[in-house]
């Protein structure tokens, strides 16, 4: 393909290295609405140098190292990304803690910080806690002094989490969650619950939640299966839950959804203040993305298929050779 050329508020960004999501295994089974029609070049995230920048941007020049929030267009060599999702990296920041500050730790963030504001004291509860938006995540709660409950599906995974702060892990091939919270939070509720996996987990989960509590939705995990079943699909999606208003009011609960996509498109300052505040936080060291693996890119087969199997933990990058 022909290089790219950024237009007015764009910036061309030479390709050092890229990010992996769960999105992109969603996209790629043809279950991510917003993914352009295949084939197509996917991708979030992307970590390299500026090369050329249109008018009117002051934040970033020719030369500077950054991370980009791309949407789609990452797995390439170069890309164009509107400047609102760019900001400048410190030249020693590894590859794969710059790509987990685009995605993952401005998802984290926008959550946690941004569509709900986690208290000191609160009791929340993290799904998929070893994963790259999961470990960000228990970072902030951590960082604000919540009580952290995190569900992972290995042993390997309970270890990890306990080692980063967790207080409680829960293993879910071994333990039901509800029980477990019943079991060990105060009057068996929680205050906030953070899923990326969708259906039953949903629905379960508002169950758990104490008055004022909140549940944050930025993943459907559970419907990302290879299977081309409609009926499994619309039954997955049924596992959600039906709810009513007067529900949320009676209870004073909320349920939130977070897509970064949308945020993007029609909240680029939102992107930007992110941006801007996980990459500070990162470079003092307040929070230390878990790389999980760094990939050549003739092994991005292989990254893909054990970010799929849920083999992985903390942020995957794929890097360009020379």
């Amino acid at each position: 393909m022909p290089d790219p050329t950024p237009q007015a508020n764009e910036v061309l960004v030479a390709v050092q290295a890229f990010g992996l999501n769960f999105a992109d295994v969603m996209a790629m089974r043809g279950l991510y609405q917003d993914c352009p029609p295949l084939p197509t070049v996917i991708g979030y995230e992307t970590v390299g140098i500026v090369e050329q920048v249109g008018s009117g941007i002051t934040h970033v020049a020719a030369g500077d190292r950054v991370v980009a929030f791309t949407r789609f267009g990452a797995y390439a060599t170069k890309v164009v990304a509107r400047a609102e999702g760019v900001v400048k990296i410190p030249e020693t920041m590894p590859n794969g803690v710059a790509a987990a500050l685009a995605t993952q730790y401005c998802t984290a963030y926008y959550a946690a910080c941004v569509a709900i504001n986690l208290q000191k004291g609160e009791h929340v509860l993290i799904h998929a806690a070893a994963g790259g938006v999961g470990t960000a995540l228990m970072q902030l709660a951590l960082r604000a002094g919540c009580t952290v409950y995190g569900t992972v599906g290995s042993e390997e995974k309970i270890n990890l989490i306990t080692q980063h702060g967790a207080h409680h892990a829960i293993n879910y091939n071994k333990r039901n969650f509800v029980d477990a919270i019943k079991e060990l939070a105060p009057n068996g509720k929680v205050d906030v619950i953070f899923d990326a996996v969708g259906g039953s987990s949903v629905r379960k989960g508002m169950g758990l939640l104490a008055s004022g509590g909140r549940m944050v939705c930025y993943g459907a995990a559970s419907m990302s299966q290879k299977s081309k079943n409609i009926f499994k699909t619309i039954k997955s999606a049924a596992e959600f839950g039906i709810y009513h208003p007067a529900q949320f009011m009676m209870r004073s609960v909320s349920l939130i959804g977070v897509n970064m996509l949308r945020i993007a498109d029609d909240q680029p300052q939102i992107l930007q203040h992110c941006l801007q505040q996980v990459t500070q936080l990162a470079a003092e060291g307040i929070l230390q993305p878990i790389v999980g693996g760094v990939y050549p890119i003739e092994k991005l087969p292989d990254a893909i298929n054990q970010l799929e199997n849920r083999q992985t933990v903390g942020k995957v990058v794929v890097e360009w050779g020379g």
